[in-house]
């Protein structure tokens, strides 16, 4: 089996880490933040995600999986070594390389014999050759490498899952052998795998992000249109689904999407499309349309209950999607800084994203009981498509609040339903 390093541990190079190890690998997770590393070291992820400190505890119990901020430990006798990394939007929406440079920086000083280099995060077509270039500056005389585009395909919330079960792998080398290498990583799960040359393979995961980002905005303007014409979105999208042309995923209307991959990766494209002159009217209405769900969620709201000042609003959801306390990009996010803006009072609860939320959005209100966070509100809006929201008791939410208003942002309710126990409802394209 193979010894690995994967640079950075937060949610792709966590979970990559721990699974890596668990088909067999001895594996170093490699970390500039020791807090982080202190508490993978004690089995503790540092993030939300379903089944991770499990698998991360059993690998650490096995002594296949190490944590350190070294990179001087590591690397060296690392076969293979990922790079994990942060690539967040800049202002232009630009990827930021600063991470990835400091990180194939290190590599390149610390590498001895030939390493096989993952570029596992998502970063700009022609990356590739960025972090070739950086090493072959810093590497000592005697070691080689070869730099392999791997990008992830992760679904926060299913992580864990997605890993073992991946739909496909795609690898991107000029150097086929260092390819076939990195393929055989993954001979364990038995997925398809697809190499090509570096940049097609960068490509296909901005691609594959910016389509299912479309499919999104595009159900999301077709609900608006359906809002206008008393049609039932959640209907329509049934019926598009059942064609096999179609299918059924990603058409999901409500307050958009969010999240540290969909809006950054657009927004990435669309920035090297521009650079590349060419002109990505698409993206553009891709992000347009997704900005505007928020806007229109809103003014919804404003029209049901009028002025918002000092009104109290019941938040249930903060984070970007269920099952993960990541709020980067969140939609949630978004709305309650909104509501902030207009004097409203808004009084959140999710199970699992609220400290998160407390850091960036300090002026709301936090509850730890869904029921608390409504009493004596004038409007409950679902922001966030939690299991436990699905399942909640609407009849006692009636009863606590001081105007029975719901605002279903995910479409998680049945209209009719919700309006025999009184309240007045709107959900998205409905």
């Amino acid at each position: 089996m193979a010894v690995i390093t994967i640079i950075g541990t937060n949610y792709v190079g966590a979970v990559y880490a721990a699974a890596f190890a668990d088909l067999g690998n001895h594996v170093f997770g490699v970390d500039i933040d020791e807090r982080k590393v202190q508490l993978l070291s004690e089995g503790i992820s540092p993030i939300y995600e379903p089944g991770l400190d499990e698998l991360v505890t059993r690998n650490l119990k096995a002594g296949r999986l190490r944590f350190t901020t070294c990179y001087d430990e590591a690397v060296p006798i690392s076969e293979f070594v990922f790079i994990c990394v942060g690539t967040p939007s800049s202002f232009s929406g630009e990827a930021d390389m600063r991470a990835v440079r400091s990180a194939a920086e290190m590599i390149g000083k610390t590498i001895r014999g030939h390493t096989i280099i993952i570029n596992k995060s998502t970063m700009p077509i022609g990356s590739g050759d960025l972090v070739t270039s950086i090493i072959n500056q810093v590497k000592s005389p005697d070691a080689t490498f070869a730099v392999v585009s791997n990008p992830e395909f992760l679904r926060e919330g299913s992580a864990v899952q997605d890993v073992f079960n991946p739909s496909r792998i795609v690898l991107g080398a000029e150097d086929r052998e260092a390819a076939e290498r990195v393929a055989e990583l993954y001979s364990a799960l038995n997925a398809p795998v697809l190499i090509t040359d570096r940049r097609t393979a960068e490509m296909i995961k901005y691609a594959s992000n910016a389509i299912l980002a479309t499919r999104i905005s595009f159900i999301n303007e077709i609900a608006q249109i359906c809002e206008q014409y008393q049609a039932d979105v959640k209907v329509v999208a049934q019926g598009m689904g059942l064609d096999p042309r179609i299918g059924p995923l990603f058409l999901d209307a409500g307050i958009g999407f969010g999240g540290s991959c969909f809006p950054k990766d657009v927004k990435a494209l669309s920035y090297m499309a521009h650079e590349a002159g060419c002109h990505p009217q698409l993206l553009h209405a891709v992000l347009e349309i997704n900005q505007d769900q928020r806007r229109r969620f809103v003014h919804k709201l404003q029209t049901m209950v009028g002025d918002l000042h000092q009104r109290p609003i019941a938040i249930w959801g903060l984070s970007f999607k269920q099952d993960t306390d990541d709020i980067r990009e969140s939609p949630a996010i978004d709305v309650v800084r909104m509501l902030i803006q207009r004097g409203a009072i808004p009084r959140c609860y999710d199970p699992a994203a609220m400290d998160n939320a407390r850091e960036v959005v300090p002026e709301a209100e936090y509850f730890d009981d869904p029921y608390e966070a409504v009493r004596g509100t004038d409007a409950l809006l679902v922001l966030t498509p939690w299991n436990e929201f699905k399942q909640a008791d609407l009849g006692r939410v009636a009863s606590l609040m001081r105007q029975p208003v719901l605002l279903d942002g995910r479409n998680i309710y049945d209209p009719a339903d919700v309006r025999r126990l009184g309240f007045r409802y709107a959900g998205v394209g409905r």
